[in-house]
C-alpha cells in the first residue's frame, strides 16, 4: 500500500501525506473508504507511532481523510471543509512556482515541464481543462 523512503530527504510524515494523496488520486483509495489505524500503519511501516499520527493530523487538517471517534478514519468527500479547497490551491499554486524556477535553474525548458506536467495528469487521469472542471 505505502512504502518509505528512506534514504529520502523528505521527512517521513511527509512522505505518508504525499502516499496517501497518489493512491486517493489513482483510485486505489476512494471516498469513503477507511484506512489503516495509526497503530496499523505504524506496525506496516515500522515507524514510530507519533510520525503516522503526524501525518493522519496533517491529512486531516487538508480535508483528505476524516476520522470518527470509535470507529476510525476515513477518505474524505472533495473539498468538504469551507475554504480548505481555496487554501490548498494557493499552496499549489506556490509548490509551482518553486517547481518553475528550480527548473530555469536546472536550465529545464517549458516546453520540457510542460510535457513532465501532462506526463504526471495522465498518470492520475485526472485531465482538466483551464477552469478546473474535470473534461
Amino acid at each position: 500500500m505505502i512504502r518509505i523512503d528512506e534514504r529520502s530527504p523528505t521527512p517521513i510524515y511527509e512522505q505518508i501525506v504525499q502516499r496517501f494523496k497518489e493512491l486517493i488520486a489513482k483510485g486505489a483509495l476512494s471516498e469513503g473508504e477507511r484506512i489503516p489505524s495509526v497503530r496499523e500503519m505504524s506496525a506496516t511501516l515500522l515507524v514510530n507511532h507519533n510520525t503516522v499520527a503526524k501525518s493522519y493530523q496533517e491529512l486531516e487538517r487538508q480535508g483528505i481523510i476524516v476520522s470518527q471517534r470509535g470507529k476510525g478514519a476515513f477518505v474524505a468527500k472533495a473539498a468538504e471543509e469551507p475554504g480548505m479547497e481555496r487554501e490548498r490551491l494557493s499552496r499549489l499554486r506556490g509548490e509551482l512556482r518553486r517547481i518553475a524556477v528550480e527548473a530555469h535553474h536546472l536550465g529545464v525548458g517549458s516546453d520540457q515541464l510542460k510535457a513532465w506536467l501532462e506526463e504526471e495528469i495522465r498518470e492520475y487521469g485526472r485531465e482538466r481543462d483551464a477552469g478546473g472542471t474535470p473534461t
